[in-house]
């Protein structure tokens, strides 16, 4: 019974998915037998025109008069193929194009021989539209040269010969025919200018005769050589001012392959050893002489591969339009260009003195504690010096790891940071603020080799290191980015900053922005951008968010989006969605089964804390979903707090986020929340940051991108022509949907009619009835009892018992619903 039922499903959901009458048409006509009848019939109805209108020019006098008289039998026409024949040249040659519709016939004989050998559609129809166009000119070419025998015109290109005339003259109308002339040979043989000179400088360089030098310098080698010599090519022509026995040195150097090479012996220079060409089996079969005495012949049998045929109906249509371009929507959209962004002066300035003057007070303290220093380095960044040091054997490196405000108080410097030891190097390190800090703008990044170059899915621009590097990393590898600091230290810039590489690498059909800002203020100057970059709900009105509570059904709108993009995932057998897009692109999913191009979504919250004291468990549970699961459908999340406490960054968030960034914090406590480490504390602000990419942290200067900067990009941007709306994400509707228990119909739930029609036809009032057949939450479906028992449908609470049913059939339920309308 279990499989009869589920066969009875499967013909359900297939009944609409019933070929249509196109598709069984294209069947029929794609049928071998269907093909060659179709060709034969067109071959022989190719002759059969052509010899009416052959006929028609001898007859068409006669088979005039009677064309009137067509049932009349005693009456026959002159025409080789009777009436039938002398009506259609009538039709097609008098009334018609007349010389010209000879180009009739022989477009169907042409068509019939490609139903014959099975040739390309797209050509044959490429064909016909030459073909239609040249009847067309001839007839009007014809009707122009000579009007007094208009038989040769037909009545088209006579008409159309008194119509044109009359608007542009008989010189006009010349003019228009030499046009089109001149666009069908362009177009058609693809005939430019170009083309022609290169094709007369070809035939000139071929009459041209070639000297062969080759055989003189064989022949003043005193080795034997073969007869079959190379003649040069054009690289290895001999200069003209040169004589014919001289010849350029670098036409004697060794080729590779089959080519003869030349080598020089050390002892001779005079004796030149030249390697014949390999023989090549220019036949099926060839003789080769394996021993001189018995002269042996070996018939050497050519095997051919047998050929496999690997195209299928994705590659002919790779072949035939070319891959899927996701950008062809905005194919005339440009990047922002480098101009937008503000250029500062980013010289380094290493001034000796402070440098000397350090080294000493870092000597200095250390000697105070009987730790002696065997080597040091110093390395100048925009904001910060590391002095690498090597102590002397048998130094305890936590002893160094204790002396940090000890040097700190000795330098007189704020956010002294020791990094004891170095990973990677057998050194300590003592990063030191300079006294004049350079600025690290978001222009030096972007322009920067490493990341114009870089080949990454999500690249983003983070600023600067010690050593005064671009910091490139991938937010698809990351997979998702959590930021900490305390206010005003430069946590909105680096949000900024990330949103602008994006900008600058990403079309707006490759990436998607789901902007949350708490604040209000942060992320208004994207708005601008909304039809090209953002994704929001159906029923949003602004595509940034900004009321905490339409956060949650964004988050869980993402939840759905993750689940139908798995699904496309699991239909098309991919992995992750660089595959899927990939093999998208290569046409091999068909977008009538659901498949489409997956844009990366990336979630960015300005304001995490704010959130989670307003939302709670609402906000964190679909977060801890999307980043644990998001990150292979293409879905990142860069989340950013003020406050990195532990009720804040929970441990669920922590582990699904390995790369972090902290801003400077107030204390070590919060530094080990965000990093597992200490260290942000130390920092001296101003965009001063760690990145920590999972196991290394490392100190980068962010890069500045300023209010104005932005609002040019968004401007630059948002200038351009957009997609008709923002990105849609799927409709979520909460729980708490509901209503109360009162019979207000404005404020019944969008499910109501939906679950009365359940509960009527299964006679069983229960909310788990409800949560099964509509897939609801036990609160919504609960909500729905509620409303249903005001609404008279079902009886009050029984206990354990279901409630009684008040309505028997759907035929009463339709006439209470309507009745309460009337109301």
């Amino acid at each position: 019974m279990a499989k009869k039922t589920v066969s009875k499903k499967t013909k359900k959901v297939e009944k609409p998915a019933k070929p249509s009458l196109f598709k069984q048409a294209n069947e029929f006509f794609k049928n071998r037998q269907t093909q060659t009848i179709l060709g034969v019939f067109l071959v022989l109805f190719a002759i059969f025109l052509c010899v009416a209108f052959i006929s028609f020019f001898f007859s068409w006098e006669y088979d005039q008069s009677i064309l009137t008289e067509f049932d009349n039998k005693q009456l026959k026409a002159k025409n080789l193929l009777g009436k039938i024949g002398s009506s259609l040249s009538h039709i097609l040659v008098y009334n018609g194009f007349g010389l010209a519709a000879f180009i009739l016939p022989f477009l169907i004989l042409l068509t019939g021989i490609s139903f014959l050998l099975q040739t390309r559609l797209k050509s044959m129809v490429a064909r016909w539209n030459w073909g239609l166009f040249n009847m067309l000119w001839v007839a009007i070419a014809l009707g122009f040269v000579e009007k007094k025998f208009a038989l040769l015109s037909g009545t088209v290109g006579y008409e159309l010969n008194e119509y044109l005339q009359t608007f542009i003259g008989k010189t006009g109308l010349a003019i228009v025919l030499m046009f089109f002339l001149l666009s069908y040979v362009v177009v058609r043989f693809r005939m430019t200018p170009e083309m022609i000179s290169e094709k007369i400088k070809k035939h000139e360089k071929s009459s041209d005769p070639v000297v062969d030098t080759t055989s003189e310098v064989i022949e003043n080698t005193t080795t034997p050589v073969s007869k079959e010599v190379e003649k040069p090519t054009e690289k290895t022509k001999v200069d003209d001012s040169k004589s014919d026995f001289e010849l350029s040195v670098d036409n004697l150097k060794p080729t590779i392959g089959n080519h003869s090479t030349i080598e020089k012996k050390k002892e001779d220079n005079l004796n030149l050893e030249i390697n014949t060409p390999t023989p090549t089996l220019k036949d099926e079969t060839e003789t080769i002489i394996s021993d001189s005495n018995n002269e042996v012949e070996i018939a050497i049998e050519k095997v051919e591969e047998e050929k496999s045929v690997t195209e299928n109906l994705s590659d002919q249509l790779v072949q035939d339009f070319g891959e899927f371009d996701p950008t062809l929507e905005l194919g005339q959209y440009r990047f922002p260009t480098f101009n937008l962004l503000k250029e500062y002066n980013e010289i380094i300035s290493i001034d000796p003195e402070e440098l000397e003057a350090n080294k000493n007070q870092i000597v200095e303290t250390l000697k105070n504690y009987k730790i002696g220093i065997a080597q040091i380095k110093a390395t100048v960044g925009p904001t910060i010096t590391l002095y690498e040091i090597v102590p002397e054997a048998g130094v305890r490196i936590s002893k160094i790891k204790n002396l940090e405000d000890d040097i700190a108080l000795s330098l007189s410097a704020l956010g002294i940071r020791i990094i004891a030891p170095i990973p990677g190097k057998g050194t300590i390190g003592i990063e030191v603020p300079n006294k004049k800090a350079t600025i690290v703008s978001m222009h030096s990044v972007i322009t920067s080799k490493k990341f114009q170059e870089s080949q990454m899915e999500l690249p983003l621009a983070l600023g600067k290191t010690i050593s005064n590097e671009t910091l490139v990393v991938d937010l698809a590898k990351m997979p998702h980015l959590l930021m900490a600091g305390a206010t005003g230290q430069g946590k909105s810039v680096g949000l900024n900053a990330i949103l602008t590489s994006l900008l600058y690498r990403k079309h707006p059909a490759e990436v998607k922005f789901v902007l949350v800002d708490p604040k209000k203020v942060e992320l208004t100057l994207f708005n601008k951008i909304e039809r090209h970059y953002l994704a929001k709900l159906p029923d949003a009105e602004e595509a940034i968010i900004t009321d905490t509570s339409k956060v949650v059904n964004t988050l869980n709108s993402l939840c759905i989006e993750m689940d139908n993009r798995y699904d496309l995932l699991k239909n098309a057998m991919v992995r992750n969605i660089k595959e899927y897009n990939t093999k998208f692109r290569a046409r091999k999913l068909n977008p009538e089964n659901g498949h489409q191009f997956l844009p990366y979504i990336v979630l960015v919250i300005d304001e995490f804390a704010d959130l989670i004291m307003t939302a709670g468990k609402e906000v964190e549970t679909p977060i801890a979903r999307l980043a644990q699961l998001a990150r292979a459908i293409g879905i990142h999340l860069i989340v950013a707090t003020q406050r990195p406490s532990v009720n804040v960054i929970t441990g669920i968030i922590k582990a699904n986020f390995p790369s972090r960034i902290a801003f400077r914090v107030t204390s070590k406590i919060d530094s080990r929340t965000i990093l597992d480490a200490p260290g942000a504390d130390q920092l001296i602000g101003r965009g001063d940051m760690l990145y920590s990419g999972g196991n290394d942290i490392t100190r980068i200067q962010c890069a500045f991108v300023d209010t104005p900067e932005v609002e040019k990009i968004t401007d630059f941007i948002g200038s351009q022509r957009a997609y008709p709306e923002a990105h849609l994400l799927p409709e979520y509707v909460g729980e708490e949907a509901g209503t109360t228990i009162d019979n207000n119909i404005a404020d019944r739930d969008k499910l109501f009619k939906e679950a009365a029609e359940v509960i009527v036809t299964a006679q069983q009032g229960s909310a788990s009835l409800l949560q099964r057949k509509l897939k609801l939450g036990y609160n919504r479906a609960g909500r729905l009892i509620d409303q249903l028992e005001a609404a008279g449908i079902v009886g009050p609470f029984e206990g354990s018992k279901a409630r009684l049913v008040l309505v028997p059939d759907l035929i009463a339920l339709e006439q209470l619903l309507e009745n309460e309308k009337n109301i």
